[in-house]
């Protein structure tokens, strides 16, 4: 349950500058209340798919929570259903933890919500055959206020991947393979989804697009000029120009670097050069990638630490390789504790510029 004592705390107030908050908050965190804020869970984790269960909740969210994946996506829920649903986590989280954290809750959005009853629109391969930026941010705003309306606050999209290969059996879902049409038209979703208040999420950091052999999250090949000059570009321009939210690592490896644990992508040039101020999550299960298909090594201890320590954030669509590993991580001296802060700090910081402390639930069903 919810401190009494902490009513009055300075995090509380939305009157302070978010960082003296974010300071003030992670001030008062445990080392499991940190951590929490780092995993998501699946809806099915805490209801049946429909009706809220706030035993099942307090089995795998008792120290907070970072994300829920997919309240949509993965039920048959319309939408006033999904809004309840998400807003009965969101009370739990509120009511029923020590620090009231809401959680951010994420949908898929390529080209439409993925969502029972949901508008789809053409794919992005024929949204830009339009050459139209303005139409694509028409069609972002309505897919972020058709999140909202279900209670998401992020959605993973834009597609800013650069293709090449016919043979990718995934060309469909990108804006193509003209380097100034992928960033014009990713910066139009970016922007029309943002003004909703709905964080985008651009992926996938980087040359997913452009794999080995055309065989999806194999390795690519890409020099450090033509890296730079075509497939960063357009994150780099979302980044800067429209302040993208968040940032979705790539499966494949650069240069023999896996993305999802990669300092140098996701630290050096995304963060320090490029500025970016929000978070980084992983695509689903990719830290735990990192002992599964990289086989850079047997321990998910280890994994956590290395993407961690890379800058990726948080962990989709459950917490599988943080969690407990990263506790062990910790206590084997594998990771930092400052580390664990700074992830920590970033994601309170969205959730505190997002309003989610004053406003996490959906008003037009209350």
């Amino acid at each position: 349950m919810t401190d009494p004592t902490l009513g009055a705390a300075p995090y509380r107030d939305a009157t302070l500058p978010v960082e003296a908050r974010v300071a003030d908050l992670l001030g008062r965190m445990t080392r499991h209340e940190k951590i929490a804020q780092l995993g998501a869970i699946w809806p099915a984790q805490c209801s049946d798919g429909e009706t809220f269960d706030a035993a099942r909740m307090r089995d795998v969210a008792a120290h907070g929570l970072g994300q829920v994946t997919r309240i949509s996506g993965s039920t048959l829920l319309e939408p006033e259903g999904a809004a309840r649903l998400a807003n009965a986590i969101q009370r739990w989280l509120r009511e029923e933890t020590r620090l009231g954290i809401p959680a951010i809750l994420h949908e898929e959005s390529l080209h439409g919500l993925t969502a029972l009853g949901s508008v789809v629109h053409p794919q992005c391969i024929n949204m830009a055959a339009t050459w139209r930026p303005e139409l694509v941010e028409q069609v972002a705003g309505f897919i972020g206020r058709a999140a909202l309306a279900r209670g998401a606050t992020l959605v993973l999209a834009p597609i800013l991947d650069i293709t090449r290969d016919p043979r990718w059996g995934r060309l469909e879902e990108t804006f193509g393979e003209d380097t100034y049409l992928v960033m014009a038209l990713g910066c139009a979703y970016t922007r029309g989804v943002q003004a909703e208040g709905v964080l985008a999420c651009g992926k996938h950091l980087v040359g997913h697009g452009l794999p080995e052999g055309g065989m999806n999250r194999a390795p690519a090949h890409i020099g450090p000029r033509e890296l730079r000059e075509h497939f960063l570009l357009p994150f780099e321009a979302a980044v800067r120009q429209e302040r993208l939210g968040t940032v979705m690592h790539a499966y494949g490896e650069i240069d023999g670097q896996p993305c999802v644990s990669s300092r140098e992508l996701l630290t050096d040039v995304l963060r320090e050069e490029w500025g970016f101020e929000g978070v980084v999550v992983s695509d689903y299960d990719g830290v735990n990638e990192l002992v599964v298909s990289h086989q850079v090594t047997s321990d998910r201890a280890a994994a956590a630490a290395m993407a961690l320590e890379a800058g990726m954030d948080m962990e989709l669509p459950r917490t599988l390789a943080y969690g407990e590993h990263l506790e062990r991580a910790l206590d084997r001296g594998l990771l930092d504790a400052s580390v664990l802060d700074l992830a920590v700090s970033r994601v309170l910081r969205v959730k505190f510029e997002m309003g989610l402390f004053e406003f996490p639930t959906v008003a037009p069903v209350e």
